[in-house]
């Protein structure tokens, strides 16, 4: 797979747009492929308002080959600011729609096979949500958990806009769909890899580093912590903590791609916005 001025495919990835912000609109406004056959991987938190999400995902889709999305958590909000009041599933499947609109690609689209540079490798958007078993050190429960982060202040804005509906919890909500997207990652070829995009890592190594590590229960569910192994996982592409990186484990790449908001992105060294090469693989911080 080629493509202008002799360029090999890519598979790239970004998350955590948040293009609330006018200057992290301005970043998506300047991305482009470098070739015309590259494919972009959106992890989550685009924004919080239907408009705003359609907006971004088109115009990355009228640039890209091929765009696929997995939600985010901001995206599932009923924000005050968003005249689209649905409500949990409904939301989320009304923004299912909206990319189907658009030509993105999403988790309840069958997985596409990268062929390009780096493949074949299944590509697998996946929308788990967290079931707070990344519980706080010295916690047994969720509730023990969250009295924890309401004495330290660092709670989830999803405490208060994410609504599980019909659900009755976000954690019923998050088991309903690991089972599912368990029984179809089950269903690929025994011999084909995968790179699986989540919102949240499929482990919760990557939430040692948080700043407040009782922010780790709405980063995941301990239900995925092998699926690195059990599904051939070439790389484990992720968003969430805004802290882009590079991790290793059991041999398998998980790579943090978030953009994040500029008063985090103004501090690192590297240009904001930066696509993370994911196939042919890219060697990154560890």
């Amino acid at each position: 797979m080629t493509s202008r001025a002799g360029g090999a495919a890519q598979l790239l990835a970004i998350s955590d747009l948040h293009i609330g912000y006018p200057e992290n609109r301005a970043l998506v406004e300047a991305m482009r492929p470098e070739t015309d056959d590259d494919w972009l991987l959106v992890a989550g938190d685009v924004a919080e308002t239907v408009e705003a999400i359609r907006w971004a995902l088109e115009t990355l889709a009228g640039r890209f080959r091929k765009v696929i999305w997995a939600p985010g958590n901001h995206e599932l909000w009923t924000h005050p600011s968003d005249p689209v009041t649905l409500r949990g599933v409904a939301r989320y499947e009304h923004l299912v729609e909206v990319c189907r609109e658009i030509g993105v690609l999403t988790p309840e689209d069958p997985y596409p096979v990268w062929e390009g540079p780096g493949g074949p490798v299944a590509v697998a958007p996946l929308f788990l949500l967290y079931d707070y078993s990344f519980l706080p050190t010295g916690c047994t429960t969720k509730e023990q958990g969250l009295e924890y982060a309401y004495g330290t202040g660092i709670v989830c804005t999803d405490e208060h806009l994410l609504h599980p509906d019909p659900h009755p919890s976000r954690e019923d909500w998050c088991r309903a769909r690991v089972a599912e997207t368990e029984r179809r990652l089950e269903s690929l070829p025994d011999d084909l890899p995968t790179v699986l995009v989540n919102h949240y890592p499929l482990d919760r190594h990557p939430t040692d580093v948080l700043w407040h590590p009782e922010f780790a229960m709405w980063c995941g569910t301990t239900l995925t912590a092998d699926w690195h192994r059990r599904f051939r996982v070439e790389t484990m592409v992720y968003g969430h903590l805004h802290i882009p990186r590079t991790t290793w484990l059991d041999g398998v790449r998980f790579e943090e791609v978030s953009v994040g908001y500029p008063r985090e992105w103004r501090k690192r060294p590297e240009p904001p916005g930066r696509l993370r090469r994911i196939a042919p693989g890219e060697v990154g911080a560890l």
